[in-house]
């Protein structure tokens, strides 16, 4: 197939993966709806870097090494499984400790308070797609679909994840946006207690699945 031929395909594939729902999505959920959105900006750049980083990753055949590794895989399925627990927990843990209170905590809303809180939110969301087992097997089908036989692998797939990344950032941007836009709503004290909750459920489900999950 040839590159520019192929590229309406990847453009859609590219866009229903975007939009699909998982744990960037609800990670970038929680931070706009109770950050608003420029300290989201940092969750959202840190899951593009995990991204791409697992594309070339991919290109240079590591991925498929970490797929058809079952040592390799069971570990990253436990790290990743970790870190999505422990952000669910931290969420959940929130929600428990906001019961009753009549009144949003400043130290729990709104804008970070320092450039640590951004640098702590870039690490969450690199951290949460390194971790990812599936990415590594996800990259290692998706991207030589789109890449021809003629072509320079390690190119072509790091200028394909390029173009993902840039479609990716768009459609997080813009969803923190649109949740921003209602921060108020949702840092409401029951809101809130209701999101961390709802979100902290979700993240740990997320856990789990991936520490039950096989290739």
């Amino acid at each position: 197939m040839d590159l520019l031929t192929s590229m309406p395909a990847f453009v859609f594939a590219c866009l229903i993966i975007a939009a699909s729902p998982g744990p960037a999505t609800a990670l970038v959920l929680r931070r706009a709806a109770l950050r608003g959105f420029r300290p989201t900006v940092p969750v959202v750049l840190g899951l593009e870097l995990g991204l791409y980083l697992w594309a070339l990753l991919a290109a240079a055949g590591v991925a498929a090494l970490v797929a058809a590794s079952e040592v390799a895989y069971l570990v990253l399925r436990v790290v990743g499984a970790a870190v999505l627990v422990y952000l669910g927990g931290k969420a959940l843990l929130a929600a428990w400790r906001s019961r009753g209170r009549l009144v949003p905590d400043p130290l729990e809303a709104g804008p970070e308070p320092t450039a640590g809180g951004g640098w702590r939110a870039f690490g969450e969301g690199l951290m949460v797609q390194m971790a990812n087992p599936k990415a590594a097997v996800f990259m290692v089908a998706f991207y030589p679909q789109f890449v021809p036989a003629e072509r320079p692998l390690f190119a072509t797939t790091a200028g394909l994840a390029a173009l993902q990344i840039v479609l990716d950032t768009a459609v997080y941007l813009a969803f923190a946006a649109g949740v921003a836009r209602a921060g108020e709503w949702f840092r409401r004290p029951r809101i809130r207690r209701r999101l961390e909750a709802v979100t902290g459920t979700v993240l740990v489900a997320l856990g789990l699945r991936v520490a039950v999950s096989s290739h």
